[in-house]
């Protein structure tokens, strides 16, 4: 088995080697069977390759402004070398190696050989991307890498240059044709070769039958073949180039469009959490007055409960007092009748013939009328007089007692009734309350109003055994 071997400088385009975007004639659904075998930040290693030469260099500036301050824009920017170089390997075309062929399997794992021991090959081109496709018609590699010298006169002593890493490595120059880069080429070649002759391919190279051609001919008519298969695959790149363009700018419009969008969204969204900070503090000030309707529901709930007990037991003690201004109103009734019979006493005396004084008999003379008669008369009526008098006395002592007693009883059911009222005012003020935490309740959702409840009590219970467990370590 015979196969062709190419070996041109790309463009160096990352993001096509990524697949950070891909052209028309990329198969996306094999972009999976590629092969990355580094990617790095190509200003990191410009870092880690220059930054001491570059500290060098500037310290030996006496004039600030020939100090470089940074060394990969000054690549970037200058004329004199590129930022990196890109070199592209290829076995066979299309129609022998076609990467959906087995031949084509067989080009990918020829690759991946003569990639691995390619940075070992090539100390001074350090490669920080390489990428094999398998994507596209023909498997195919893609090294980028950046060139570099060291022990230079001029400039950096450690610094970008093409042609003097590959004269480090051995290339030798000299005419127009056998370039540096060409003789590299020629070399890597060479070894692509021995790669693929340890899996029974041959290097097929085209226009070998010319043996009367001079050497130098010979190598001519080569590199115009190169120079013209090159120029083919250049104008194939470039139209690939503008069509890369053209989708590029799209998404460059479409990511416009989608920055557009992300910005009204962040919009939105800066506007939909002023909304919820909102919410939240209405949430919380009507969570923080449900609380406080609910502590004060739960205060006139226990005072609806003492007023209630107050109101039973006045109720009783009122009943109590009517009992007994119905029996003082009938000890009264009693002393009245007591007095009226007094009274009736009292006349019964003046009628009585035992306490009239009897005329004086004929023969009776004034002492022993006075002794026997008058005086036992007297005798007896004071005494009745004084048991009258101390009874009487008694009797209006004990009516000015249950007068006083009666007036104070009145004033007690007065008072009673007035509290009475009172509770009556403040239970349906209560009612009113509880008829207000129910339409909270209806506003809110009892689930939720339930929940914040339970999660309150669930607080005052943690509070009240942090403090006792704080009061226990005080007493500790």
């Amino acid at each position: 088995m015979e196969r062709t071997i190419s070996g041109m400088m790309g463009k160096g385009s990352v993001n096509h080697n990524t697949r950070a975007f891909s052209a028309k004639n990329v198969d996306k659904k094999r972009s999976r069977d590629n092969v990355e075998f580094c990617h790095k930040d190509i200003k990191a290693v410009y870092h880690e390759l220059f930054d001491e030469a570059l500290e060098r260099y500037n310290a030996k500036q006496k004039r600030s402004d020939r100090k470089i301050e940074n060394y990969y824009e000054k690549i970037r920017q200058g004329k004199q070398e590129k930022l990196f170089y890109e070199v592209i390997f290829q076995i066979g075309n299309r129609d022998d190696m076609n990467a959906r062929s087995e031949e084509g399997q067989l080009a990918k794992q020829i690759l991946i050989d003569f990639m691995t021991d390619f940075q070992s090959r090539n100390p001074n081109l350090h490669v920080f991307s390489a990428h094999l496709h398998m994507d596209e018609e023909t498997p195919h590699i893609h090294i980028d890498f950046v060139p570099f010298t060291s022990g230079s006169k001029r400039g950096l002593d450690t610094r970008v240059s093409l042609k003097g890493a590959l004269a480090e490595q051995g290339g030798a120059g000299g005419t127009r044709g056998a370039t540096e880069w060409n003789q590299w080429i020629e070399s890597e070649k060479k070894e692509f070769a021995a790669v693929m002759e340890r899996y029974g391919v041959e290097w097929l190279q085209k226009g070998t039958h010319n043996k009367h051609l001079s050497v130098l001919d010979y190598e001519k008519q080569e590199r115009a073949k190169e120079v013209a298969e090159l120029d083919s695959q250049l104008a194939q790149s470039e139209r690939a180039l503008q069509t890369v363009n053209k989708i590029v700018d799209g998404q460059l419009a479409r990511a416009e469009e989608l920055a557009e969008i992300g910005d009204q969204f962040q919009r939105r969204n800066e506007e939909i959490k002023a909304d919820n900070a909102e919410l939240e503090e209405a949430y919380i000030t009507k969570k923080q007055s449900y609380n406080s309707l609910s502590e004060k529901n739960n205060l006139l709930i226990a005072e609806n409960e003492d007023l209630e007990m107050q109101k039973e037991k006045r109720l009783s003690d009122n009943r109590e007092l009517e009992k007994q201004q119905q029996e003082l109103q009938k000890e009264i009734e009693t002393m009245v009748d007591s007095k009226t019979a007094l009274e009736r006493n009292v006349r019964a005396y003046d009628e009585d013939k035992q306490w009239q004084l009897p005329e004086p008999g004929m023969v009776q003379s004034a002492k022993a009328y006075r002794e026997k008669v008058a005086l036992p008369l007297i005798t007896r009526l004071k005494e009745l007089v004084k048991s009258l008098t101390i009874k009487c006395v008694g009797l209006m002592e004990q009516v000015k007692k249950l007068t006083a007693k009666v007036n104070q009883q009145g004033e007690d059911i007065a008072w009673y009734k007035n509290k009475i009222k009172e509770q009556n005012s403040t239970m349906e003020h209560l009612q009113e309350k509880a008829e207000d935490l129910e339409r909270v309740k209806q506003y809110a959702g009892a689930d939720k109003i339930d929940t914040i409840i339970s999660k309150v009590k669930g607080q005052e219970c943690m509070k009240q055994q942090l403090r006792q467990y704080n009061s226990s370590n005080v007493t500790r």
